[in-house]
């Protein structure tokens, strides 16, 4: 089947950036055309929402920035269009209120996405103002894209066959390379290069890694993985500088998975231990397992004589060492060094762990890489294809979790809505 269409944008993607370009071009007056391969909208979105959905942060716009790294120029650039106010105020004309958490990020009211979603999708097909737009879902785009003057063709594969859609402008929200169950699979990289546009190899981003024992081998010992896999270490804070000189270091918590490390305070530090990897072949974080004694109480407390009891019992009772960071204390420390009061007392406030790779990118909660910023002009369009937009994480940046990551992603929805609605006036 084919569809004929006149002054109609076409938008491959139904994740928060194609659905805030939607919403900018049906105001605009544009017909719009929304595809996607899955059976219905939002499923990363809804998934993502699933531990209390992370509309954005509170915190002043000028360090909200700083979370986009070498990319927060153009970041800052989107934000303005849409920053946390405007996010808050967005969510408000759909009929539901935010607050604000105690670590400064916002929620919806019930933290959950699927009523945002629901009140979304309502307003898109039934707008007060604009047009009302169309969704074609089981609709995988195949890579075909052509333009012969100043119309567009391109190809999707349905249930029903291959379907022909034309359009006067097409906007890609495509999302990155995690999590591919839901959409995200990263398979328009090579069709995205073949229409001349540069891209960059997608990576992991707010990932896990893999540690290195203390024998050379990949992984935990048997021990440590099989009692504590999937458990998290709360309290504890993590060091980490690079070989070019930059450094993390942040206080939070972190799981113990069966081969290595993941979580909050990991996926913060994941850029910067990634890249390392990447130069370096491993990165050494450290740990401090108790970030509230000073160096000089741990010692006078590991130096305390212990009596009868055992070594653990002692770092229990006198230090309030858990199990898991005891396990951690034996992973890295020999027999002979965890008798060795001063060695002992360091590795307490600085515990060695060599990370030696990343976690696969389908498992991580982001990407980095992708289109390239320097192939788009401000409005996000490509400057080898005009009337080709793009949003997303499709798009060169990363970020950390916190509501940054989507965030960005909504405000360069909405860049790109404007820039598509003004090429097509």
């Amino acid at each position: 089947m084919t569809t004929n269409t006149k002054k109609q944008i076409a938008i491959i993607g139904a994740g928060p950036a194609g659905l805030m370009a939607a919403e900018t071009l049906s105001a605009a007056g544009v017909h719009v055309h929304v595809y996607d391969a899955m059976p219905s909208v939002g499923r990363k979105f809804l998934l993502a929402g699933l531990g209390g959905l992370n509309l954005t942060h509170a915190e002043p716009f000028d360090i909200f920035t700083t979370r986009y790294a070498e990319r927060r120029e153009a970041c800052t650039a989107w934000l303005k269009t849409l920053d946390a106010a405007a996010i808050c105020e967005w969510v408000k004309g759909l009929g539901l209120d935010t607050f604000v958490g105690s670590s400064q990020r916002i929620f919806p009211t019930d933290m959950k996405a699927a009523p945002l979603l629901r009140a979304w999708l309502h307003r898109l097909r039934h707008p007060t103002q604009g047009v009302p737009v169309t969704f074609h879902m089981r609709h995988r785009w195949n890579g075909s894209l052509e333009q012969r003057r100043d119309e567009f063709s391109l190809n999707f594969d349905t249930p029903q066959g291959t379907h022909t859609a034309h359009a006067d402008a097409v906007l890609l929200a495509l999302g990155g390379g995690s999590w591919a169950k839901l959409g995200s699979d990263g398979a328009w990289q090579s069709w995205v290069s073949a229409l001349g546009i540069d891209v960059s190899p997608l990576r992991p981003a707010n990932c896990g890694f893999d540690v290195q024992s203390r024998d050379g081998h990949t992984g935990w010992s048997k021990h440590l993985s099989t009692q504590f896999a999937g458990t998290p270490l709360k309290s504890v804070a993590l060091s980490f500088t690079d070989s070019l000189g930059h450094s993390f270091s942040r206080r939070g918590e972190f799981v113990v998975t069966a081969t290595g490390v993941e979580g909050n305070l990991v996926y913060a530090a994941s850029a910067l231990l990634r890249d390392e990897i990447a130069r370096s072949r491993c990165a050494t974080l450290h740990l401090d397992l108790k970030p509230d004694f000073t160096p000089e109480r741990v010692m006078a407390e590991v130096s305390h004589p212990r009596g009868s009891r055992s070594l653990s019992s002692h770092l229990k009772s006198r230090l309030h060492l858990g199990a898991l960071q005891l396990g951690l204390l034996h992973e890295v420390l020999s027999k002979q060094a965890m008798n060795d009061t001063a060695q002992l007392a360091t590795a307490i406030k600085h515990l060695p762990i060599t990370l030696t790779a990343t976690r696969p990118l389908d498992e991580a909660i982001s990407s980095a890489g992708g289109v390239r910023l320097e192939a788009l002009d401000t409005h996000l369009m490509a400057t080898a294809l005009p009337g080709l937009f793009v949003a997303g994480e499709m798009l060169d940046w990363e970020a950390p979790t916190g509501g940054y990551l989507l965030s960005a992603c909504l405000a360069s929805g909405r860049v790109a809505g404007l820039g598509a609605a003004q090429h097509l006036r």
